[in-house]
Order: C-alpha cells, then sequence, then structure tokens
C-alpha cells in the first residue's frame, strides 16, 4: 500500500508539471507577442488608448480672421494735420501772392498783364516751399528728431510747383469771370474753386512726373497718390474762392455783393503787410472750411490726411 502511494505521488508530480510547463509558455508568449499589424491600420492596447485619451491636449482654436481696420487716424488726427498744413503752407501761401502783387504793381505791371499773373505765382509757390520747410525744421529741432529734411524740402518743392500753377491762373480767372463775364461774386467765388483747384491738381501732376523717382521723398505719379491729390485740390480750391473775398470792387448797382468784405477784405489805402497778413488769413479760412468738411465726411482711410 505504501508503495502504491508513492506510485501515485510520483504520477500527480508529472502531470502538475507537464500542466504547468503548458501554460507558461502560453502566458510569455501573451504578454511579448505584438498586435498582428494589419495594413493602413494601427492597434493600440484598451490600457494605452484610455490612458492617452484622458491625457490628450485640448485641440488648438482656430482663430477667426479678423479684418483690419482701415489705416488713418481718427478726426482729431485729421484736424491737427490740417491745422499744420494751414500755418505751413496755406497761410504763407495767401501772404507770398499778396507780397509778389505788390512788387509788380512798384514795377509797373497791371494785374491783366503776364509778367504779374507770373510773378505772383512764383511768390504763392515761393511761399509754400518756404513756409513748408522752415515749419519742419523748427519741428525737428524741437519735437521729433527723426524728420527727415532732405525729404521736406522735396515736398516743399512738389507743392511749391502745383501753387505756382493755381496763383498764376488765380488772377486771370478771376479777371475773365469778374471783369469780362460780369458774374456775381458767388459765381466768381465757385469759379475759383473749380479752376484753381484744377490747376492746383495739374501742377501737383506735373510735378510727380518731373521728381517722382527723381527728388528723395517724392513719390512718382500713381492711382493712390492721384485720389489723394485730387481731394486735397479741392481744398486748395475752397482757399482760392475765399481768396476772391479780398476783392473789394464786387458792387453792383451800389450792392456790395462781397460778403466776405468785412472778414478778409482788403481795402484801398491798407498797408501792403496789412494787406499781406489778410490775404494770407483768407486762404487759412477757406482751406480750413473746406478740408474740415472732409475730415467729417470721408470714412477713414479715404482721405489724403490719413
Amino acid at each position: 500500500m505504501h508503495s502504491t502511494m508513492k506510485l501515485a505521488l510520483q504520477r500527480s508530480s508529472r502531470v502538475l508539471a507537464a500542466r504547468t510547463t503548458a501554460v507558461a509558455p502560453l502566458s510569455m508568449v501573451a504578454r511579448r507577442t505584438a498586435l498582428p499589424a494589419v495594413q493602413g491600420v494601427s492597434f493600440q492596447r484598451k490600457a494605452d488608448i484610455s490612458i492617452r485619451t484622458n491625457c490628450t491636449a485640448a485641440a488648438p482654436v482656430k482663430e477667426e480672421p479678423v479684418e483690419e481696420e482701415a489705416a488713418g487716424g481718427g478726426i482729431g488726427a485729421r484736424m491737427v494735420l490740417t491745422a499744420e498744413v494751414v500755418v505751413s503752407k496755406i497761410f504763407p501761401a495767401g501772404f507770398g501772392w499778396q507780397g509778389a502783387s505788390c512788387v509788380a504793381d512798384g514795377m509797373g505791371y497791371g494785374a491783366d498783364s503776364v509778367p504779374f499773373f507770373l510773378m505772383t505765382g512764383c511768390g504763392d509757390g515761393a511761399g509754400v516751399i518756404t513756409g513748408h520747410t522752415l515749419y519742419y525744421a523748427l519741428k525737428k529741432m524741437t519735437i521729433d528728431k527723426s524728420i527727415d529734411m532732405m525729404a521736406q524740402f522735396n515736398t516743399g518743392i512738389l507743392l511749391g510747383t502745383a501753387a505756382f500753377h493755381a496763383g498764376t491762373a488765380w488772377q486771370p480767372i478771376v479777371n475773365a469771370l469778374h471783369d469780362s463775364m460780369k458774374c456775381s461774386f458767388n459765381q466768381t467765388l465757385v469759379g475759383t474753386w473749380a479752376g484753381c483747384g484744377f490747376m492746383f491738381f495739374v501742377g501737383l501732376r506735373v510735378g510727380r512726373f518731373l521728381y517722382g523717382g527723381n527728388l528723395h521723398g517724392v513719390p512718382a505719379a500713381d492711382y493712390g497718390n492721384l485720389k489723394a491729390d485730387a481731394l486735397l485740390s479741392c481744398s486748395i480750391g475752397g482757399a482760392t474762392a475765399c481768396f476772391v473775398g479780398t476783392d473789394v470792387s464786387f458792387v453792383h448797382n451800389g450792392v456790395d455783393e462781397n460778403w466776405l468784405r468785412g472778414v478778409v477784405g482788403i481795402e484801398d489805402g491798407a498797408s501792403d503787410l496789412t494787406g499781406m497778413v489778410t490775404a494770407g488769413s483768407s486762404t487759412a479760412i477757406g482751406f480750413t472750411v473746406f478740408q474740415s468738411a472732409q475730415n467729417v465726411v470721408w470714412p477713414a482711410g479715404k482721405c489724403w490726411t490719413d
């Protein structure tokens, strides 16, 4: 019996060992064997997927494109630039025109002669070049050291060229409307605005053709500055129209038609200097009125001041 039990135990041990040996390799294989690869598909263990899903960062939010605001400052910035233009160019233009007319008159040239036209045009242009250059020279010394004075001087030449065109045309236009066509003050005002505004525009385009790309700081003519030149010329026309108010001869049948006479009229007997200051004030007023309207009405980025 003892030998029978011993034999049974030996058989049980051999069976258990066989079973253990058979199971272990299967376990090892299960742990070490990779998941089958299928073309175009990758597999991950369920545990890995769970972990990675929980740790994945939130997808970046796609930002919608925001349309940039049109370039250009607000009405305040436009008004500041308008004031700078009035001080540096518009007042000096009227001042210079009237001063040149005094010189031409002293030389014996009448207001209906070509030399008078040319001399007053030169006085207008010289006033713009001088005023613009001096203004930016002072601004560079006191406020903004980065101002390029060569570029500003050349810009003054461009604007002075345009002012020469408008200034030369002013007297013959007024003569034609007031003396030859017998237009009223208001009609002469409107005609001068259109005629001198157009001549200033022509002068700007001629200047860009001559100086653009040749003088530092002067852009060549293109469609962008075509629109800017046109808008500026409208306001310059306003300056030349108000300058008509300095003429106190608009009296018809005893009625004074010049409603600007009390503000900018240059009366007989006024000194040359008084007349020059009054003339400069008249162009400054006219430009300010017309340009202020542009500043308020024109959309941002569309006005020449932007």
